[in-house]
């Protein structure tokens, strides 16, 4: 890890701003004054015109307070600024997206939101990012009620990619996502949106649970989206722990950011060739040591790239912020569920370790924004 932060100290960062034209005594008078007041009062008539006259139109805002941040959790916003710096960078290398990293001072849902608003005509759209759950759902909320494209990373990024994978991983073991039995660990910002997408692709029997345990009706303490999954999974309203959550399934999904939650005698309790997304990062739910010592038949998805079957939101955030900037559409989960099977069917042979394509497949960003037109 020493070589993480070499680099990034070498580079001082891993994005900058370049200029689109060469200045020079030439060019001055037309790029600054007194040339620009000329766009400015263009502008002043008709605000639309900021999309033809400026950045605006490539212009994405990455925001996030700290509160849920990779590796250290709740910190200050400094600590966010190498993360959804990354997210910038590659949505300009792999999309041409020109990303602003925006990391604010306060933890205030009011505040967040508002400064969005303010901020507002600078941007074509909002990336939410890494905010702590469920803060994160009500920031959205909100925001989905104003006039503003935006996409939530850790909602609807994971569920997109969490899908796509599914879909192949059952196309492997011969089975069908309306007669399987999964199990989804965590239910925070991913496993909200996971629990979201599968209950609108049909999923017929999903067991949610957090650290109080399976999430039943009638649950004291629960959020309202907690009470949402409660009346939308959990058929026979079960109660128990993480032994009876796992009981019997097809697949497990983990989104707890608990490193090692699993052993192999939870792997036992699962049907034959089990399906296993263990995505916690850095350290993921179960490592496939674990599970061989169980059985050799298992398909395994983590978020590191160290391992096959990678599962992360690059796959798509790329192509869908480039897809809602040319198109001006609004993301919802008719569109997560077609964007999903498109990445799914770029992967023509399935197989236990190839059920997702790599982030840096050139198909990806045109196959999504194709989706979105």
């Amino acid at each position: 890890m020493n070589k993480a932060l070499n680099l990034h100290k070498k580079l001082k960062g891993k994005i900058e701003i370049r200029p689109k034209i060469r200045v020079s005594k030439r060019n001055l008078h037309l790029v600054y004054t007194p040339g620009v007041a000329e766009v400015a009062k263009e502008i002043s008539r008709n605000p639309a015109k900021s999309f033809e006259y400026t950045s605006r139109g490539n212009n994405v805002a990455i925001i996030t307070d700290g509160s849920r941040t990779l590796g250290v959790g709740n910190t200050i916003p400094e600590a966010a600024l190498p993360v959804i710096e990354g997210k910038a960078l590659f949505s300009k290398a792999l999309a041409g997206i020109d990303a602003y990293p925006i990391a604010l001072r306060t933890k205030s849902k009011k505040e967040i939101i508002r400064t969005i608003e303010i901020l507002s005509p600078n941007f074509a759209a909002f990336n939410i990012e890494d905010i702590k759950s469920p803060k994160s759902l009500e920031i959205m909320e909100e925001l989905r009620k104003k006039d503003l494209i935006l996409f939530h990373d850790d909602e609807e990024g994971v569920a997109i990619v969490v899908l796509a994978t599914l879909f192949n991983a059952l196309r492997v073991v011969g089975k069908k996502l309306k007669e399987v039995r999964i199990c989804l660990a965590g239910a925070g910002t991913a496993g909200y949106g996971i629990f979201k997408i599968l209950n609108y692709a049909g999923l017929k029997n999903l067991l949610v649970y957090d650290a109080k345990g399976i999430i039943f009706r009638g649950r004291k303490g629960d959020n309202k989206y907690l009470k949402e999954i409660a009346k939308l999974t959990n058929r026979e309203n079960l109660k128990g722990s993480q032994k009876e959550a796992i009981e019997g399934s097809d697949v497990f999904i983990g989104v707890t950011g608990c490193g090692n939650l699993l052993n192999s005698s939870d792997i036992k309790l699962m049907q034959k060739n089990p399906i296993i997304f263990a995505l916690s990062n850095p350290v993921p739910e179960i490592f496939p040591k674990k599970i061989k010592k169980v059985t050799q038949n298992y398909i395994l998805a983590t978020g590191r790239s160290d391992f096959p079957n990678q599962i992360n939101n690059l796959i798509v955030f790329p192509g869908i912020l480039r897809g809602l900037l040319d198109s001006g559409r609004k993301m919802n989960l008719a569109l997560e569920f077609k964007i999903a099977k498109s990445i799914t069917s770029l992967i023509k042979k399935p197989r236990p370790n190839y059920i997702i394509p790599s982030p840096f497949d050139k198909r990806l960003v045109k196959t999504i924004v194709n989706c979105l037109k």
